[in-house]
């Protein structure tokens, strides 16, 4: 991923707008959004789709599938990368039928530059969630669907996420030790 050539954007299936002078909070944005989707818990982003109410047919570009990907680190973070070890992942694309995107409102078809397809890696083995976070991806690529996407699915999870670190931070406070040492006579 890190050795991958810079992309303009015209291709990658993110509304860019006319001119594409907002690439970079796209591609931010982005990733922000499928970040959450690739965290969030199976229940939850189920429950989250399920609220958008009936939603456009949907093929598989790529059905999902489970393989291992190689996690590289760096000591200290800052050293010579290393290969750390192997994490399984789920990935999964999708693609909204041509005649769902025909079906959206005259006014959002200049605004989309994406033809549908939506992309979803998972950790773990869970083809569900990769197909859903791929659904919700390819969604929100579409101003139709943006804004429902966003305040049904991603920000509930997003909060949700936010909810389980602060009582996560808040149980380790709660258990942390405080060592001191006093000073001895001997100067």
């Amino acid at each position: 991923m890190g050795d991958d050539p810079p992309n303009n954007g015209a291709s990658n299936g993110v509304n860019n707008g006319s001119n594409g002078a907002n690439n970079g909070a796209d591609i931010a944005e982005r990733q922000l959004w499928m970040s959450v989707l690739a965290k969030a818990d199976l229940a939850e982003l189920e429950a989250g789709v399920k609220r958008l109410g009936k939603v456009p047919e949907y093929r598989f570009l790529r059905s999902p599938e489970v393989g291992l990907a190689m996690v590289r680190s760096r000591a200290g973070g800052t050293g010579a990368a290393f290969n750390l070890g192997e994490m399984t992942l789920t990935r999964c694309v999708v693609c909204l039928e041509p005649t769902e995107l025909a079906a959206e409102p005259a006014e959002s078809a200049d605004l989309d530059t994406g033809f549908g397809a939506g992309f979803g890696y998972v950790a773990g083995r869970s083809c569900r969630h990769a197909e859903l976070a791929a659904l919700c991806d390819a969604l929100l690529q579409r101003s139709h669907w943006h804004s429902r996407v966003i305040s049904d699915v991603v920000a509930p999870l997003q909060a949700s996420f936010q909810h389980s670190a602060q009582q996560q931070q808040q149980q380790t406070a709660a258990t942390q030790v405080e060592f001191f040492t006093m000073l001895r006579g001997e100067s």
